[in-house]
């Protein structure tokens, strides 16, 4: 990878106790030939291993032996990640991503934020994905009692299910359910306590616009029983009709005004009426975008759009949208 090429990022977050660290430990640690900068933003009796870290004053960016890179943050991200660019491109550091692990309390909201508003971050990383780590054992609890967990499950592009060994068959096909329930476009996989992959932490392309739109089926199909519990929740719209591109954008730009901050992630492919291909489009919170997609040339033609947020009116924005349609 050249110092030139935009550097991926992953955001990896989960609740405290659900095996972030240990998966963490394993990435600075194991030979699996990837150069990965690690950036750990919080400090507590969860945090990496003591003995990888100098504990001084101020922020330590540490060398480990496999080639990965170890920075703890006490300070503003921005400013770590802007110093960790500067010192790949003079080569005083070298590495070719980066994971974050945000602290356990945290919405991962604002951190993904950061890749798109800030100028000199976005000029040399680009997102690719937030990965949740929730505990099968204590996850369901968590969801019920703390809201910030329901966040982190609505934001993640993809889910690792750890603690399973430690449940029932049936405990582990209820937490799934639950967790697709929030959050129907992120694949759970069940992963050995810290033992996951370093592949199933890199390379989601959750940030792609051009990434297929993974919506569970099954979620499709039961579209109009959803359940109430919880704050999170995920809902679709599906339409063979065409919309019509100036309404449908006017629609979209006046629900990202009044419900943004309640908006966790939203995503979809369009079927535009004049236009012979597809149009993606992803947002979080407040910011939207969209691009082309490849031609529809025989492909039946249809909408497919979900949305994942906090108590979102969701009569409203599928009445609406309906309204954009070209009758």
């Amino acid at each position: 990878m050249s110092s030139n090429t935009m550097i991926p990022v992953t955001i990896l977050t989960g609740f405290l106790g659900a095996g972030k660290t240990t998966l963490l430990n394993r990435i600075l640690k194991a030979q699996h030939g990837h150069r990965i900068a690690v950036i750990e933003n919080e400090f507590g009796p969860e945090g990496v291993d003591n003995d990888l870290l100098v504990r001084e004053e101020g922020e330590q960016i540490v060398e480990m032996n496999n080639g990965c890179v170890c920075c703890s943050v006490r300070g503003d991200l921005v400013r770590i990640l802007d110093e960790l660019a500067a010192k790949r491109r003079t080569g005083k550091l070298n590495f070719d991503r980066v994971v974050i692990e945000t602290t356990g309390m945290a919405n991962p909201g604002p951190v993904c934020q950061t890749f798109f508003m800030d100028d000199s971050v976005a000029e040399s990383y680009l997102l690719d994905g937030v990965v949740t780590v929730v505990d099968a054992k204590h996850g369901g609890q968590t969801l019920d009692e703390q809201a910030e967990a329901q966040a982190q499950v609505g934001f993640a592009d993809r889910i690792l299910l750890s603690k399973t060994d430690l449940v029932t068959p049936e405990e582990v096909a209820a937490i799934k359910a639950r967790l697709v329930s929030i959050n129907p476009r992120a694949p759970v996989k069940p992963v050995a306590f810290g033992d996951a992959d370093v592949s199933d932490v890199l390379d989601i392309k959750g940030f792609n616009l051009n990434a297929i739109l993974d919506i569970d089926p099954d979620f499709l199909a039961g579209l109009h029983e959803h359940s109430h519990e919880g704050d999170v929740s995920a809902f679709a719209f599906t339409s063979d009709k065409a919309f019509d591109g100036a309404k449908l954008d006017e629609f979209l730009s006046s629900i990202v005004q009044v419900f943004g901050e309640s908006l966790l992630r939203y995503k979809g492919v369009l079927f535009i009426k004049g236009m012979d291909r597809r149009v993606i489009f992803q947002g979080v919170h407040m910011m939207m975008g969209s691009d082309m997609g490849k031609a529809w040339g025989k492909d039946k033609r249809s909408n497919k759009m979900v949305f994942i947020g906090r108590k979102l009116p969701r009569d409203v924005i599928l009445k609406g949208l309906e309204q954009c349609l070209v009758s």
